[in-house]
């Protein structure tokens, strides 16, 4: 087997960005987008500081997390370790962006110039409008290493053969080469020095190495990089709010799981009362406008039927594809007023619901997300706001007043288990740490979940079993925290993982330091 990988000796790298631009040539890529580049690290008070150059782009995984979210099979993993983007089945959906932890990938959805206004004649002659619209990464240059090896030469020896940013180097920081092969020039360079990789607690293999120290010296461990809340001057490195989804994809697990929530609300009321059909109409037309809003937000939305490509793999095609029968049997059971045609839907409602928490959960991306925890208070979260929309309908609709109380009992119980879901979330999302700009925004917005908000809703939800119209303002509340959980979980705490270095080099005659995790805190 093969296996293709950068070794980057961070003893070397003098962090002059040859390889970003001879990446940027090789590679046309628009004006704002680099998929090589080189960070600056640096740490320490005066007189004692160490400072460290950084090259990252694409890690091409051992396990990509981008291959397992991509509805459209659009990315690819090759034989040789090499993963790869399709353009013309992508959808651009940025999945893959928001599974990252490496922010090596991207989506333009306009054609960018250097200069606002001026197309430059080099930017109209290479202009790839393929990729307008869908991901892009570093590719490692495939073109260039397949030709060669087609001429007979080899990846990382001979320069026809091996990426332009190794070969741009201009400091021999950076080696191209097959780790599988013990006698490659890559593999020499891991048995003589000490390495590291970054972000390899998350276990995607990255194909990127990082040498620190030419002396294997006693082997010892590497010590964790030490988490610092405040870094100074290291705003470059530290998690950053993801701008890949927006209201649009927010907009897709509210109306989702308020639709899903409804529908399984009103089917399971009506085993105690007559069911008031109307609501599943409205329920449908929730989820409906929630999906709307997924195809607003794609880049390529002509392609969504590409979604449904990868149901093996990906929670997003398997969303698209619980939704399909969701859809059939609660517009027949609406049409039709057939409750056992709604429990069968119900029971579909809960799928897809589940499918939304683990859409999260499988973004290793955004430590905020892919907590496990994250599922059972999607769920909890759909099923209250559901809940809560159903007893304003059940009140408007002129329910009985035993049946108010009984939909009123079964809120009070909801929103009970959702504030016990999302305390235990966010208590397992300190213990295991997160960028502290999360924390922040969790904390200083509590999202609608504060004790003192939670508490005035349960008061409600009691009050309303003696005043039934007070249902009308629980219910609200409980949709409308709900909605300020889930838009703000998406939009305003959706921190990247940012960037970590393991160990500062070795300059001269010193010795490598410990590395740092700008950004991070602990609890």
């Amino acid at each position: 087997m093969t296996r293709y990988a950068i070794i980057a000796d961070l003893n070397r790298c003098v962090g002059c960005q040859t390889c970003t631009s001879a990446c940027k040539h090789a590679n046309a890529t628009a004006p704002n987008i680099q998929w090589r580049k080189v960070l600056d690290f640096e740490v320490g008070e005066f007189p004692d500081v160490t400072r460290a150059f950084l090259p990252v782009g694409c890690m091409h995984c051992d396990e990509p997390p981008c291959l397992d979210v991509c509805p459209s099979t659009a990315t690819r993993k090759r034989d040789d370790g090499i993963v790869t983007i399709d353009y013309d089945i992508c959808i651009g959906c940025a999945y893959c962006a928001i599974a990252c932890p490496y922010q090596a990938r991207f989506r333009v959805d306009k054609p960018a110039h250097a200069y606002s206004g001026k197309t430059m004649r080099h930017e109209a002659l290479r202009e790839d409008p393929n990729r307008i619209g869908v991901a892009q990464k570093c590719t490692f240059c495939v073109e260039q290493i397949d030709a060669g090896l087609a001429a007979g030469l080899v990846p990382g020896i001979d320069a026809e053969a091996t990426p332009a940013c190794v070969n741009s180097c201009i400091a021999g920081a950076l080696h191209f080469g097959d780790i599988e092969d013990p006698d490659s020039n890559v593999s020499n360079l891991l048995r003589e020095n000490r390495n590291f990789r970054m972000h390899e607690e998350l276990g995607t293999g990255p194909g990127i190495y990082y040498l620190y120290e030419g002396d294997t010296g006693d082997n010892a461990a590497i010590e964790p990089a030490p988490m610092v809340p405040d870094p100074v001057g290291l705003a470059q490195v530290s998690p950053q709010l993801q701008t890949s989804w927006d209201w649009r994809a927010a907009g897709n697990f509210i109306c989702g799981g308020t639709g899903t929530g409804l529908f399984v609300a009103t089917i399971l009321a009506g085993m105690m009362a007559p069911v008031f059909w109307p609501a599943l109409f409205i329920a449908l037309a929730l989820v409906g406008t929630g999906l709307f809003c997924v195809w607003l937000e794609i880049g390529r939305p002509w392609r969504f039927l590409n979604v449904f490509r990868q149901p093996a793999r990906s929670w997003m095609s398997r969303e698209a594809i619980i939704a399909l029968p969701f859809f059939a049997l609660g517009g027949l059971a609406w049409l039709l007023h057939s409750p056992l045609l709604g429990i069968l839907a119900a029971l579909l409602a809960l799928l897809f619901v589940y499918a939304q928490g683990r859409i999260l959960r499988a973004a290793k991306g955004i430590p905020a997300w892919r907590q496990k925890e994250i599922v059972p208070v999607i769920i909890a979260t759909g099923l209250t706001e559901g809940a809560g929309l159903f007893v304003v309908i059940a009140v408007l609709a002129g329910y009985s007043r035993l049946d108010l109380q009984l939909f009123g009992a079964a809120l009070f119980v909801l929103v009970a288990a959702r504030f016990v879901l999302w305390r235990q979330y966010r208590r397992a999302l300190g213990a295991g740490g997160a960028p502290a700009a999360t924390l922040s925004v969790l904390d200083r917005l509590n999202l609608g979940y504060s004790g003192a908000s939670q508490t005035l809703l349960l008061a409600l939800t009691l009050t309303s079993l003696v005043s039934p119209p007070l249902l009308i303002v629980a219910g609200l509340m409980a949709v409308a925290t709900g909605w300020g959980f889930k838009f703000a979980l998406v939009t305003k705490a959706a921190f990247n993982q940012g960037f970590s270095i393991e160990r500062m080099p070795a300059r001269g005659a010193g010795m490598s330091a410990p590395g740092i995790k700008p950004g991070w805190t602990a609890q």
